[in-house]
């Protein structure tokens, strides 16, 4: 139990190295950041458009023109898209999104290998022994059909 408990430690160092080297090779480079800062003012620039025309309708409604509900919410749907689209439409946005993947993906086969290994000095089964189960209930499955097959035409011919 000792020894299982020091290899889930360790493994669980590993995993914070390799998180902490991710996060590192994450930064990007000068020039994708420039285009990230510009894109996320524009973006800026987008809701503050929205939240002038927001004011500019509700001084509209107050001075009695009929402004329906239904603007308001299409006035910062229309606004949201538009900053989003300025933003995900970087390469910034792309190499963050690729590298946070990329991160998880490995976070998670390390996961799993931890949870094998664990499993497997606990005496319990892992999914690998599982996985071995199956394939070779399968292969009996299709075997025995293939003898159940023979027997049958073994029976017709002496019938």
């Amino acid at each position: 139990m000792a020894q299982s408990v020091e290899q889930n430690i360790e493994a669980q160092a590993m995993f914070v190295e390799s998180w902490a080297d991710a996060m590192e090779q994450s930064i990007p480079e000068e020039e994708m950041l420039s285009e990230g800062f510009e894109a996320y003012n524009r973006a800026y620039e987008a809701w503050m458009d929205a939240a002038d025309e927001m004011f500019d309708r509700t001084a509209d409604a107050a001075e009695g023109e009929e402004v329906p509900p239904g603007e308001f919410r299409d006035i910062w749907l229309r606004t949201a898209n538009e900053a989003f689209k300025e933003v995900m439409s970087t390469s910034a946005f792309a190499a963050g999104t690729g590298n946070v993947v990329e991160t998880m993906m490995e976070l998670q086969q390390q996961t799993e290998e931890i949870s094998q290994e664990t499993l497997a000095q606990l005496g319990l089964v892992t999914r690998d022994e599982v996985d071995e189960v199956a394939t070779r209930l399968v292969e009996l499955e299709r075997r025995q059909h293939s003898v159940e097959q023979k027997l049958d035409r073994i029976i017709e011919q002496l019938e």
